[in-house]
Parts: C-alpha cells; sequence; structure tokens
C-alpha cells in the first residue's frame, strides 16, 4: 500500500523556528508510523525559494536570489535531518523538473480557459505573497495591515494573468459538504467554506514586476505568482507530467501536512487548479496551529523566536518530539514553556515510561537469570492488560489517519499507566519470596506491556524506543523505527532503501517448544501462521510483531536507564 505526505515547503528567507519543526517532526512521525504499518511511504518537503522577498532579502544582502536560496535551502534541509526527518525528496522550487512541471500545469489551465490576461490593481503584502481586499485591510498607526496576518501592504498595479478562480465557488463548497474529510481539523474547514461561500474573485497568477521566477509559457516578461509555482511542487516530487507511471503510483496525495496560515491557498486556490488543469485532488489537507512561547507569538522584534535545535541541544531530541504531541492537541494552537517541557521529560518519560522499564528488567535481571521469565497460566488481570495494549494499534491508525497525533499518543500513555498501576497492585517483589512463578509472570507481562507500546511510540521517539528494545533483547530486523521502507515492501524509487530481510530465528515470535504455558498467548501468531506468515518473515519491530510476544528463554542485556530525570545545572 502507498502513502503520499508532504509538509508545506518553507520560505528560505528567513530563520528557522520551532513552528518548522513541528510541522516537519509530525510530518515524520506520520511517515514512520505509515512504514512500521507496512505501506510504501513517498514523503516530501523542501523549500520556497522564488517570489519578491526572496529577491529583496537578497538585494539587501548584496547576493543574487539563488545565493540566498542555495545557503538557505541547505539549513532547512540539515535541521530536517536534525530533527529525524526520514524525508524522501527535499524538493526546491528552482529544481530544473519543477519549473518544467509549473510550465506544463500552466498550459492546462489555458487549455481549459481558465487564464486570462488583464490588469491587476490591489493591496498587495510581500511578506505574506497574498493579495487582500480593500475591506480585508485596515490602517494601523498610519499603515496598511492585512487584518488577518498583521503584515504591511502596499497599492499595487500591473499588467497580470488571472485565473477563473469564480468559477469554481460551487464545485469547491460542493467538495467542502461530499468529503469533509479532504479539510481538517473540522474548524478549518468551516472556515473556508464560510469564505468561499461569501464569493470568489479571479486569481491574478502572475508578476512583471520583478523576474525572480518561473517564466509564463509563450510570455516570459511574466513570472508566475509564487503560489500556482509553490504549490505544483507536489506534482514534480512524484513525476508529473514525464514520468506517467510514477505519477500514477503516488497521485494523489494522502495529506498535506500545513500550518493554518496557508490553509486557504491549499483549500481554495490548489483544488481549484487541480480542477481546471484535470488533475486528481488529494485526499486530505490537514492544517495545524501555531506554537506560542509562554503564550506570546514569536517574533524577530519582541525576540522570542526558538531554534529548535537549542530545544534539542537543552532537552535531547526524542523529548521535544514527544512534547510536542503529548503536550499539545495537534490541529490546534499551544503554548510551551521551558518548564512544561521539563515536566513532561520528568513525569511521562523517566517515571512512567523509563521507570517501569527499569523496575521490571531489573527485576529479571537479579531474579530470572537476566532471560525472559517464562510465564504461567494468565491471570484476569494480566490478559486484561495484554488486551489492552494490543487494542492500541488500531486506535492509533484511526487516529493517524487523521492527524490526531496527540490522541495517538495519549492512547499508548494510557495504556503505559495502567501498566504501572498492575505492577505496583501486583508486587512482584514479594512475589519473589512467596510465588516465585507468579512473580515470573507477572514480570513476562509488564515487559510485553513495554514491548509493544515501546514498537508503536517509535514514529515519536525513534532513538529512546530503540533502546527499550534492545533492553528488551528484541531483534533489530530492518525497521529502523519507520526511517526505512520494510524488507517486504516493494522498492518505491523514491531513494529510500530496501532492507536485507529478517533471519530466520530471530526472536520475534513464539516458536513451537517455546515453551511459553498460557494458552492464547500465541493465538495472534498461531493466526498468522495458518496465513503462511511465520516469526521469521516478520520484522521484529515492525507493527505485524506485536502479534508475537516476548520468547521465554531469550537472553536480556544488563538494565540501563533510558530517560534520566532532567536536573537543572
Amino acid at each position: 500500500m502507498g502513502y503520499y505526505l508532504t509538509t508545506a515547503i518553507a520560505y528560505p528567507n528567513g530563520a528557522i523556528h520551532i513552528g518548522h519543526a513541528y510541522e516537519y517532526i509530525a510530518a515524520d512521525a506520520l511517515a514512520r508510523f505509515k512504514r512500521l504499518d507496512n505501506h510504501e511511504v513517498f514523503f516530501c518537503t523542501g523549500t520556497d525559494e522564488h517570489g519578491l522577498k526572496m529577491l529583496q532579502s537578497a538585494n539587501k544582502l548584496g547576493i543574487t536570489p539563488k545565493q540566498l536560496a542555495d545557503d538557505n535551502a541547505a539549513n532547512f534541509r540539515n535541521t530536517q535531518i536534525a530533527l529525524g526527518s526520514t524525508y524522501d525528496r527535499f524538493i526546491r522550487t528552482t529544481d530544473p523538473d519543477h519549473y518544467a512541471t509549473c510550465q506544463a500545469v500552466w498550459r492546462r489551465l489555458e487549455e481549459a480557459g481558465d487564464i486570462y490576461l488583464d490588469s491587476y490593481s490591489g493591496w498587495y503584502s510581500v511578506r505574506d505573497e497574498a493579495y487582500y481586499t480593500e475591506d480585508e485591510t485596515e490602517v494601523v498607526d498610519g499603515v496598511r495591515l492585512s487584518k488577518e496576518t498583521r503584515t504591511e501592504v502596499t497599492w499595487t498595479e500591473e499588467e497580470s494573468y488571472f485565473f477563473r478562480l469564480s468559477k469554481y465557488q460551487d464545485k469547491l463548497l460542493e467538495l467542502y459538504k461530499n468529503h469533509p474529510e479532504f479539510l481538517g481539523p473540522d474548524s478549518r474547514r468551516n472556515e473556508i467554506a464560510s469564505f468561499v461561500a461569501s464569493g470568489l474573485k479571479d486569481l491574478s497568477v502572475s508578476r512583471t514586476t520583478f523576474d525572480w521566477g518561473v517564466p509564463v509559457p509563450g510570455d516570459e516578461k511574466h513570472v508566475m505568482y509564487v503560489w500556482i509555482d509553490a504549490l505544483t511542487n507536489y506534482l514534480t516530487a512524484v513525476g508529473y507530467p514525464d514520468d506517467e507511471e510514477r505519477f500514477a503510483k503516488w497521485w494523489p496525495a494522502d495529506v498535506h501536512i500545513i500550518g493554518k496560515d496557508i490553509t486557504r491557498f491549499h483549500a481554495v486556490y490548489w483544488p481549484a487548479f487541480l480542477m481546471s488543469a484535470g488533475i486528481e485532488l488529494p485526499r486530505r489537507v490537514h492544517a495545524h496551529g501555531f506554537l506560542f512561547n509562554a503564550g506570546e507569538k514569536m517574533s524577530k522584534s519582541v525576540g522570542n523566536v526558538v531554534d529548535p535545535i537549542d530545544l534539542v541541544d537543552a532537552f535531547g531530541l526524542d523529548t521535544l518530539r514527544f512534547f510536542l504531541f503529548r503536550e499539545f492537541s495537534y490541529g490546534q494552537d499551544g503554548s510551551y514553556t521551558k518548564d512544561s517541557i521539563i515536566t513532561r521529560k520528568n513525569s511521562d518519560l523517566a517515571n512512567e515510561y523509563g521507570n517501569l522499564a527499569q523496575r521490571s528488567l531489573s527485576m529479571i535481571a537479579k531474579n530470572c537469570d537476566a532471560q525472559v521469565p517464562q510465564p504461567g497460566e494468565l491471570s484476569d488481570a494480566d490478559e486484561a492488560l495484554l488486551a489492552q495494549a494490543r487494542a492500541v494499534l488500531d486506535t492509533a491508525r484511526r487516529h493517524v489517519d487523521t492527524q490526531s497525533l496527540h490522541l495517538y499518543v495519549e492512547a499508548c500513555w494510557k495504556v503505559l499507566s495502567e501498566a504501572n498501576r498492575y505492577f505496583s497492585a501486583q508486587e512482584p517483589w514479594k512475589l519473589k519470596k512467596t510465588d516465585p512463578d507468579r512473580m515470573a509472570t507477572v514480570l513476562w507481562v509488564t515487559i510485553e506491556v513495554v514491548r509493544i507500546i515501546s514498537i508503536l511510540i517509535q514514529p515519536v521517539m525513534p532513538g529512546s524506543a530503540r533502546k527499550i528494545l534492545d533492553l528488551l533483547g528484541v531483534a533489530k530486523g530492518g525497521a529502523e523505527a519507520g526511517a526505512k521502507v520494510l524488507s517486504t515492501a516493494i522498492e518505491n524509487g523514491s531513494g529510500a532503501e530496501a532492507m536485507a530481510s529478517v533471519g530466520a530465528g530471530a526472536a520475534v515470535g513464539v516458536a513451537a517448544g517455546a515453551g511459553v504455558a498460557a494458552a492464547g498467548i500465541a493465538a495472534a501468531a498461531a493466526e498468522s501462521a495458518e496465513a503462511g506468515v511465520t516469526a521469521a518473515e516478520v520484522d521484529p519491530r515492525s507493527f505485524a510483531a506485536i502479534d508475537y510476544p516476548l520468547v521465554p528463554g531469550t537472553p536480556l542485556p544488563k538494565p540501563e536507564p533510558v530517560f534520566p530525570k532532567f536536573v537543572e545545572e
């Protein structure tokens, strides 16, 4: 099964901030999740390098816009790598194949009769690369601003090509009504539907006052207005129009991950362009909210813009990745502080997750010959906890498909909280003296639950989950925390590296004669075996491995803490 997702392409005329990281990490978590769930994934991100802003920024620095784009695109690419992003293509709108795609799409719009030449006069924001009507602006302290973005607008008059956006008003409203899943969260769809219902005007789609952009085919004194250029990157990345086989494989996109400030462009202009060009629409656009620093919008003038790498250096990459989806409802605005990050690290990671793994593994090291213990007959409490853990995968799938990443993480943590209560209630340290067989069962159930949740949380915390799976004796396999396609997946041609298949005998399943006494433990594994799938064919850290419990007798390494508490120096 294929899955194509994108981030918005960033405008590289300024510094990278935590808002960029929020989007990149979210998209990466989705990509990793789908790979671990045996999907082929194509994950695209990149930079939007044309337009007046880039030209003005370059002029101030005394360099060409291409030089500025090269420098800043490298910064964005390096930051993505530092954040653990596993993108398949980093597209730049200055890439040669992108020029060809833009011009092919433009010709399709012309053929549909939706491009015409006229002149434009109105209020234009260089920063937003957007035009505003009179009633969408206001004068504040002698400066006219966009009401929505509070950016300065200037009166602009020039010859321009226009796109017949008004022609698609009814079709767009029909889209929102018949396919409410097209735009999420619901609040964004309601806002956009209201905007479209109020009436659409035709859209200026070219400029003549500068030449830093994609030339309009047949009239090269015009360059394409940045949004038709930028949005088309989603088609370029999957081979449109020349690589028909590749395009048919990946398009339509399963989801565009964007910030709420560019919802109109993705949910109004983009589908209208595609309707005109006769190209299938993406399945979904998800517009996330903004992050605020201690309740304040980040601003250079205020001095509260935070470099995400500074947060990684201070708290660790996995802590930051976890925090973003544990602390906030993905899709809504959120406010963070240093203290809130520390609280999540110490309570949720160090206490609930790390401490549970450390306590149970330490007891096993001391009392079970440092091997996965042999469970006896399972009690109702054992069965209930295991069932709760196994059920998280289906719950997580539903939440991931609506980009409700906070609910996916919450479902994992509900099980960890229950496992901590179970461990405390069962008191295996007392059972060591009174009923060692029962102690072994409790310890086996506990680390089996930790194994399941560790597999499931890999997309969010790939490094930390990997360390815990190592401590549980789970073979590495080829999934690499969802960074790569699985060994059973078909090479997607995207540059993702197909991994070697898992060797026979990997400790991922309950083999015949493994000695698990409890009836029903291996039921799921047996069912898979009947379907022709054996333990050795399942990547031991993929989601499919959830059905293959820990094998008693598997040697375990010396337990080590994975989530030390944050202590202020």
